[in-house]
């Protein structure tokens, strides 16, 4: 039947029809604990194309269901049927009206992107959840969003005004509120329409008792269909009323959404309380003030923040005196404003005794990245140092906010009771909703069982203190099976009842929240998934393969790094950080970090253990793997800014060692991985060697044969070698502190002035440089292609080379980030246990940190620089292993006034943008953010970039031609001796 089903959606749909096992391997997760491989992926190009999709799937008899974001984490968004994903092309502005705030939009439009085109009205929507950056407007209709804002600005429902729906059966129709007289018209007009409209008026009208009772009259009530949206006190809103439904009802083809101002001005304050229940008790008093946001964070988050260095240094030096705190985030249309009412709570607090201590942040840069700490929460602690991994699955519960303190302990002891007391506690205190990732064992039955046995008791105190199992991430799977407890069983027939109004055969994301059965409603009712069922890690025990790194941050097992995404998607996000360059270009799931994750997940799932219902089954050497792979620019982005360090570069190097091992690679592989082999060749004659790769029509051939795309140009050979400069001139010249400075390959062979330049520096600084006795290479172009072994034992000849200085503690200066990231991260992985690589780990510096921590004098000089401006573009390796501070604080220190782009990576990523298959993707994300930055920069800006490949790219697209941050220095602090760099890049190094 699938192959059926496939040919006809292939025939009827606009859009991409995917059944293939590695479409069906991405998209059979979100970011829940559970796994349901679907039939297939339909991509629809737009709203009529997804309508007909679910025509056909109607004439199959096949369950569908709607998926955005695909950050879930109850389940929504994984199961057997075909999902349509809208966030690729269904991602429209459709219309915005600034005088009625209201807009008209596509369901795959992400949240941030959506706010950017809004913000020329100065306009917003206003729940804002902590993956705005990746979820959509489908997506959160799907699932009620809220979000921090939700305090001021209440949850998705409160937003939507009215939608275009699609019920399984083909019924189109636009939803909202309902009027006597437009109830009537519906009714009068005939036809399924009036059909569903009489139906659940009738339902409502019968049971208005039982809805306006049992429903909890608090802020974060999610859990549940929204059936209260349908009283008669509340409009009869049938929009409303389907907003939360988890794509179980009907098909979200447009929304009308209501949208709130951007507050001009906001300020925070930082309350800290001797625990979080402490904490709780002040919400009440605190929330009077009626604040955008009132979050609350306890103290074992902060710990792992400080310890996974999810913060920026020093923020969480802000923090007052404390175990438990309230961050309160006020807004104004004035400076005074905001600072106004953030002094009302402050004289407020203060009355008491025995108040909280206090942090009023007024730099809106330290409030931001304060309250990044927050948001980052379910990263920071889904894999605690030195503890178990932690899961969703009670999450989000919500109680009424003046009970929050209380409910708080009572929570805390049945985490203790159940031995998982470490549990953070953390969330939307303020609407009384508790986020938590607790140390459950979901790896085999026993653990599962106890899961079990702790939700149905937490399930319990939550509906005791007249609360809601769900407070923000919807029923799903997790919860749909405890609703009995939380509404009792008369509702939950009823939301059986109004799943069948809508989808009376259950092919709307079935077994999800509700089922259409009559039957049974207690704990474990047929026709709804149970909670411990489709778990992911359950049966996941897959053979250890031997392999060449050794994830110490994993146990050692690479089968544990298969499985570390969460599913957060942050690598969806199309704007800021360097994840994912691949997606931002193709908006492919599997071309982001996530769904790269997931396939190699599924590989190792379909080895000896894995478990069962393996849809990749050929391992190393699987084509789908292989695919996903190939367009990962290796840029080490995700490794800094993936949530749980997910570390793609390296698991993409182990893949392709093992895929190819015993056959042919790639051209590419043998000429760009064997780079530092060619270019001491080279040397020989650099001047021939250039003539031949650029003559016309000679260039051809060089290009094909080296697996390199016709439409890049070679880089050009130096006359002379830094380390044959180095020689020439005597060696070291100052009588100082010893420090080693790498002549890496791209530095030595292509770019000697930049290294020139450091010599210049580092001597002025007062130190006697050394360089390598012998030509030596960290084994990048080796590691970034795949070949190991051979890596290792360029690394290890390096390594021993070097073991004289390194146990003498002399530093080695590293020019090139990348080369710089082997020496810091790649080589403890891949040469682990030995002493003289960590020494070279922890005594490999970039050229900013070693001037800063070793010759602060030689930079605080009167700034030179004065006057001069700089935008600066981070390498992808160095913002992921070692960050751009210290070069930030030497431009300052030389009076150089710089932006740091965040524009993301480069997309050259050394061999990746020159093989011949990734010119599209390699130019498509320079032209997202870098190449436009550096065209418009002002007339004689500097344009920095200490990466060789970024340098390559910027004047592959631009005039500019950019300098390494030697060069600058050089200029700056030793003017008499500047020079020019090597004929092979002579050009002005500002924007003309």
């Amino acid at each position: 039947m699938s192959q059926t089903l496939l040919r006809d959606l292939a025939a009827r749909v606009d859009g991409e029809v995917r059944f293939d096992a590695g479409s069906r391997a991405d998209y059979a997760h979100d970011a829940s604990n559970y796994r349901q491989v679907p039939i297939g992926v339909v991509v629809p190009r737009n709203v009529d194309a997804a309508v007909e999709a679910v025509a056909v799937c109607r004439e199959h008899g096949v369950p569908v269901f709607s998926r955005g974001g695909g950050t879930s984490l109850a389940g929504q968004c994984c199961n057997t049927g075909v999902v349509i994903d809208w966030s690729k092309y269904c991602r429209r502005l459709v219309s915005a009206d600034p005088e009625r705030q209201r807009a008209l939009v596509e369901p795959g439009a992400c949240l941030d992107d959506l706010n950017a085109e809004l913000s020329k009205f100065k306009l917003m929507v206003g729940p804002k959840p902590s993956t705005h950056d990746t979820c959509t407007i489908g997506g959160m209709i799907g699932n009620n969003s809220c979000g921090a804002s939700a305090q001021a600005y209440g949850k998705m429902a409160d937003s939507v005004i009215r939608m275009e729906v699609l019920t399984y059966d083909g019924t189109r129709m636009w939803v909202g509120p309902t009027s006597k007289e437009e109830y009537d018209r519906i009714l009068a007009e005939g036809g399924r329409r009036a059909e569903i409209y009489r139906a659940a008026y009738d339902l409502v009208q019968e049971n208005l008792a039982l809805i306006r009772t049992r429903y909890p009259d608090i802020p974060r009530r999610i859990s549940g269909y929204n059936l209260d949206a349908l009283l008669p006190e509340k409009g009869f809103n049938f929009a409303r009323a389907l907003v939360g439904s988890e794509s179980t009802l009907v098909t979200v083809l447009q929304a009308e959404i209501s949208l709130v101002p951007v507050p001009a001005y906001q300020s925070l304050v930082v309350l800290g309380y001797d625990d979080i229940a402490a904490a709780g008790d002040a919400v009440p008093t605190v929330a009077r003030h009626e604040p955008l946001a009132l979050e609350g964070i306890d103290d074992t988050l902060i710990d792992l923040a400080r310890v996974e260095h999810v913060a920026k240094q020093g923020v969480l030096s802000e923090l007052p005196e404390g175990s438990g705190w309230l961050m309160v985030r006020f807004g104004g249309d004035t400076r005074e404003e905001a600072d106004e009412r953030a002094d009302r709570l402050l004289s407020d607090i203060h009355r008491s005794e025995h108040g909280p201590g206090v942090s009023f942040l007024d730099d809106p840069g330290e409030e931001e990245r304060l309250w990044k700490v927050r948001e980052a929460g379910l990263g920071a602690t889904a894999y605690p140092p030195g503890g178990p991994d932690t899961h969703e699955g009670w999450e989000d519960a919500a109680v009424p906010p003046d009970r929050l303190g209380d409910y708080l302990r009572d929570f805390r002891g049945l985490l203790e009771e159940f031995d998982y007391g470490s549990a953070s506690l953390y969330g939307h205190f303020g609407q009384g909703c508790v986020h938590t990732r607790i140390a459950f064992d979901l790896d085999d039955p026993g653990g599962a069982e106890k899961y079990r046995r702790f939700v149905e008791r937490a399930a319990r105190l939550v509906a005791s203190y007249g609360g809601s199992l769900s407070g923000e991430h919807g029923d799903g799977q997790s919860r749909g099976e405890l609703l009995p407890i939380m509404f009792g069983d008369e509702v939950v027939q009823l939301f059986g009842r109004y799943k069948k109004i809508f989808d009376p055969d259950d092919r709307m994301n079935p077994g999800k929240v509700a089922s259409p059965r009559e039957a049974e409603t207690a704990v474990g009712t047929p026709g709804v998934f149970r909670l411990d069922e489709n778990l992911d890690h359950l049966g996941y025990h897959p053979a250890e393969p031997r392999t060449y790194f050794h994830y110490p941050e994993d146990h050692g097992r690479f089968t544990h790094a298969a499985a570390r995404c969460v599913g957060i998607g942050k690598c969806r996000s199309s704007s800021g950080g360097v994840m994912c360059p691949s997606y931002r270009v193709t908006r492919e799931e599997k071309h982001a970090t996530r769904g790269r994750a997931r396939l190699l997940m599924e590989m190792m799932r379909g080895t000896p253990g894995g478990g069962e219902d393996a849809v990749i089954t050929d391992g190393w050497r699987s084509k789908d793997v292989h695919e996903a792979l190939d367009l990962c620019l290796a840029c080490k982005g995700c490794r800094g800014d993936c949530p749980v360090n997910v570390d793609m570069a390296t698991y993409k190097a182990e893949f392709l060692a093992h895929h190819y091992h015993w056959r042919p690679r790639p051209l590419s592989h043998y000429s760009m991985g064997w780079l530092p082999l060619w270019a001491r060749l080279a040397a020989a004659a650099p001047g021939a060697v250039n003539a031949l790769t650029h003559a016309p029509g000679l260039d051809r051939v060089v290009k094909r044969a080296g697996g390199v795309d016709q439409r890049r140009e070679l880089p050009r050979f130096a006359s002379e070698r830094l380390t044959d400069w180095f020689k020439r001139r005597g060696g070291p010249q100052v009588d100082g502190p010893s420090i080693v400075l790498w002549p890496d390959s791209f530095t030595n062979n292509f770019h000697p002035a930049i290294g020139r330049a450091a010599v210049r520096v580092l001597e002025t600084a007062g130190f006697r440089v050394e360089m390598p006795p012998v030509p030596l290479c960290c084994g990048l172009t080796w590691i970034s292609t795949g070949q190991l072994a051979t890596a290792g034992r360029v690394l290890r000849r390096t390594v021993d080379a070097l073991a004289p200085r390194l146990r003498a503690g002399v530093p080695v200066i590293a020019l090139e980030p990348s080369c710089g990231a082997v020496f810091r991260s790649d080589a403890p992985e891949l040469l682990a246990g030995d002493p003289d690589v960590e020494r070279l780990s922890k005594q490999t510096h970039s050229l900013a940190e070693f001037l800063l921590d070793r010759a602060p004098q030689a930079i605080t000089a009167p700034p030179p620089g004065t006057g001069r401006t700089a935008i600066a573009q981070t390498h992808c390796h160095q913002h992921a292993i070692w960050g751009f501070e210290a070069d930030t604080e030497v431009l300052r220190r030389v009076g150089v006034q710089a932006e740091v782009l965040d524009e993301g990576c480069c997309g050259l990523a050394g061999n990746f943008g020159f093989e011949r298959g990734h010119y599209e993707v390699s130019v498509g994300a320079a032209e997202l953010g870098l190449w436009p930055a550096v065209r418009d920069a002002d007339p004689g800006t500097t344009v920095l970039a200490d990466g060789f490949s970024c340098r390559t790219q910027i004047e592959a697209g631009t005039r500019a031609k950019p300098k390494h941050l030697a060069e600058l220095l050089a200029e700056l602090l030793c003017p008499e001796e500047a020079g020019e760099r090597t004929p092979a890049a002579k050009a002005p190094t500002e924007v003309s």
